[in-house]
Formats: C-alpha cells, sequence, structure tokens
C-alpha cells in the first residue's frame, strides 16, 4: 500500500508538471511528458452449473494512468510511472481469488477481477543505436503470449520487475535477455519473488519466414525452450498466416530460497521431474474479409506413476488459448489435445465477427470419469466474439463476448459452463 501511495504522489507530481521541468544548472530533468489512459467497463455473467454456486454477476471498471518521460535531457533516456485500479462500485455479486461472497445461501461463481490498486509501471529505458536497457516495472509479451505475457484481458493485468537488454542491431534479428525477479497482478496485488531467465531470439528470413527460438527458465519450476516457425503468404485476395511451433518442458535451471508462487508449481507432484512436450500447428486465411482457420496444439500429461509431471504455463495470457471459458489454465493432469476450427468477418466499420469451435481430450490416458472409469474426453467449447470501434469517438470500442463450455466425461470437466461478457474500452494518450 505505500508504494501505490507513494507512486500515486509521484504520478500527480508529474501530471501537474510543467512541460519541462529544469534543475538550478538548467538541465532538464523531465521533459516531452507522454500521458496515456485507459477506462475499461466490463460487465461479466458466469453461470459454472455448480449447484453449490450461484451464477456471477461482475461490474468492474478498470482505470490505467501512465506517464512516461525523456530524463535528464540524455538521448534516449525515458522514465515511465503507471498505476492500475480495478473498482467495482460495490457490487460484490463474484467471487475473485479466494474471497467470499455469498447471495445469502449459495457462493458466487468466479471472476477474476479483484477490486484492488497496483503499482503497473515504474521503469527506465535507455535506447542508443538498436540496443534498450530496461529496469524496472513493466508490461512483458512475447511472441504470441502462450508463454510470458501480462493477461491484459483480464482487469487487473500482471506486470512484470525485470531488467533486460533488447537488440536489433543485426537487420531482421531481434534478441532479448531480460532476468525477471517478481511479478504482480491478475489475481491481487502483491507481488511474487522469482528468479526466471528469458532468452529471445527471432529472425525474419522473408515475410512467408521467421524462425524464433527462445529458453524460458522459470524459477523452481521448469525450463522451456522451443522453435517457431511463422509467416505471412500473400496471394492477390488470400492472406495466410502459419504457425509451427515445438517445445520441450525440463527440469528448473533457476532457484529461489524460501519457497515459489503456488501457481509457479507444476499441478502434479512438486517433486516431479519436468519432461514435457508441446506442439502448435496453426493456419489461417484472410480472403478478402473472410476469416478462417484450423488449430491443433498438444500440451503433453503427465506419466501414470507421477514421476513426470504435465506441460504447463505459468506466465502465459491463458485466455487466448484453449478456450474463453478458461477451464483449462492449468493443464489436466492427463494432458491437453485441443483441435479447433474458426470462422469470422472483419472489415472497416463493420468490425469483427468471430466464432471458434474446439473439441477438448487428455494426451495421455490416465485419468476417470465419475464412475472411475479411465475416459480421455475433456468436452467441447463454442466461442463467439464481436468487437467494432464506437463511432464519433476516437479510442473508443466495444466488444461482446459469449463462451459456452460442454462437459465432457472426466472428472473435474463434467459440468457445462457459460459466460458472457459486455465491453466498453476507452483509450487516451497525447503522442
Amino acid at each position: 500500500m505505500k508504494k501505490i501511495v507513494m507512486s500515486a504522489v509521484a504520478l500527480t507530481a508529474i501530471m501537474s508538471a510543467p512541460t519541462a521541468l529544469s534543475a538550478e544548472d538548467g538541465i532538464n530533468i523531465l521533459d516531452d511528458l507522454v500521458f496515456d489512459a485507459q477506462i475499461r467497463p466490463r460487465y461479466e455473467m458466469v453461470d459454472d452449473n455448480n449447484p453449490n454456486t450461484s451464477n456471477a454477476n461482475a461490474m468492474t471498471v478498470r482505470t490505467k494512468l501512465k506517464v512516461t518521460a525523456n530524463l535528464l535531457g540524455v538521448d534516449g533516456l525515458s522514465a515511465s510511472v503507471g498505476l492500475i485500479s480495478v473498482n467495482n462500485f460495490g457490487s460484490e455479486q463474484y467471487n475473485w481469488n479466494n474471497s467470499n461472497n455469498y447471495d445469502g445461501l449459495k457462493r458466487y461463481s468466479t471472476v477474476m477481477d479483484p477490486q484492488k490498486a497496483m503499482l503497473s509501471n515504474a521503469e527506465i529505458n535507455y535506447t542508443i543505436d538498436k540496443t534498450t536497457l530496461h529496469a524496472g516495472r513493466g508490461q512483458v509479451n512475447l511472441d504470441n503470449q502462450r508463454f510470458i505475457g501480462t493477461v491484459g484481458w483480464r482487469q487487473l493485468e500482471r506486470s512484470y520487475d525485470s531488467v533486460f537488454i533488447a537488440n536489433n542491431s543485426v537487420e531482421n534479428l531481434s534478441v532479448l535477455a531480460a532476468w525477471v525477479y517478481g511479478f504482480q497482478g491478475v489475481t491481487d496485488g502483491k507481488t511474487a519473488d522469482t528468479n526466471t531467465v528469458l532468452l529471445h531470439a527471432a529472425y525474419k528470413v522473408a515475410d512467408p519466414l521467421t524462425v524464433t527460438a527462445y529458453d524460458y527458465m522459470i524459477a523452481n519450476a521448469h525450463d522451456t525452450y522451443g522453435l517457431a516457425l511463422t509467416g505471412k503468404i500473400k496471394m492477390d485476395a488470400i492472406a495466410l498466416d502459419y504457425r509451427a511451433e515445438y517445445a520441450q518442458q525440463g527440469d528448473a535451471s533457476m532457484k529461489i530460497h524460501g519457497g515459489v508462487p503456488s501457481a509457479l508449481i507444476p499441478s502434479q507432484l512438486t517433486n516431479a521431474k519436468a519432461d514435457a512436450d508441446y506442439y502448435n500447428l496453426d493456419l489461417g486465411a484472410n480472403i478478402s474479409g473472410l476469416l478462417v482457420g484450423v488449430n491443433y496444439e498438444v500440451l503433453s500429461g503427465a506419466n501414470a506413476t507421477g514421476t513426470e509431471t504435465a506441460f504447463t504455463t505459468p506466465l502465459a495470457t491463458g485466455h487466448k488459448f484453449n478456450g474463453w471459458a478458461d477451464k483449462f489454465l492449468a493443464t489436466p493432469a492427463g494432458g491437453l489435445e485441443d483441435a479447433n476450427v474458426r470462422l469470422g468477418y472483419k472489415a472497416k466499420g463493420l468490425g469483427k465477427l468471430l466464432a471458434v469451435y474446439h473439441d477438448f481430450s487428455t494426451n495421455t490416458n490416465i485419468m476417470n470419469d465419475v464412475n472411475g472409469l479411465p475416459s480421455d474426453d475433456l468436452g467441447s467449447e463454442i466461442d463467439v466474439v464481436y468487437a467494432n470501434k464506437i463511432p464519433g469517438v476516437k479510442g473508443l470500442s466495444g466488444l461482446l463476448k459469449y463462451a459456452d463450455f460442454s462437459k465432457g466425461k472426466v472428472t473435474g470437466y463434467d459440468r457445462d459452463k457459460q459466460v458472457f461478457w459486455a465491453q466498453l474500452d476507452y483509450k487516451f494518450s497525447t503522442k
């Protein structure tokens, strides 16, 4: 709380300052201030068909404020301070994390948007030529966010405490090396310490082919190293894009003493060997605004003896993958195979309409149904979203979104779940 109050004071001081602050000797302390803001009200309804819970109806508003300024008159040196706040204005017909809100008899279903405020940005960046040095708190999203992301869909977006160097000196090659020493957000505003190293490199051979290699060493959890081939191919009115990716997890090479946040411990035995695989094959096409695509993603499961873990992605933006009902934010013990197809349409002025169908199954035959019999049926899901800019107001957009999960036979995935969202999003910048 002290950090939040101090940051609020600093932010207010910067916002109220003139365009340039000067020391007595004439050195500019802060200049070229840029102010970014976001207001995102959202309604979310959750029906998880649990006889012990009542439907959640969450009305929340996310407010983000960030100020960025050049520092000390040094070319390429800048600093940012930002706050993020989520408010439900006393409407608590939902549960978040381990909260205990009731309708009088039953606990409400979960919506992971706690009423919290936190320091989202407190960073210094220095860019010289094509190299950037970063220190402090900010947002880190790598590739498609399958492994490292901020979970920007949730109202209390994740921030990372990190030191990194990024370089683009070689044409078409981008390289990043980062040490992450903490993160916070999504389910609460508390900082979780870690000792994680991120290595990432991408080389664009040409528009049809970019090769990406990475090694994400998450302390006390696992090392994830992999290779992805991506690209775009244009043929008259057809634009194709694809992704072919493979990753493997091994035992953690980075450690942290005194424990580790439970979110980073594999869902199976904490002393199990990290030995798991990941595959992702995706092909999409835009045919004059008609969007079609197919995807097949596999996260391998644990072995029958429980001595090897399933493939896990604890720092991912999980909502983007495996259905928007968020049934698979944690990988099932038996792993996950997600075969899905998508169909939609996008046009200027009309917005974007997209529907996705998922078929889920386990990757290993170690899970049982409600009768104790082996089963690999994890259910299916239909997702639909419509998003568009709202005319007449610059920076304002709207979204309607629906997820319908149909139960499978495996225990823990044997109840339907429906989620509906209605959202406005207003962004403002002085850039």
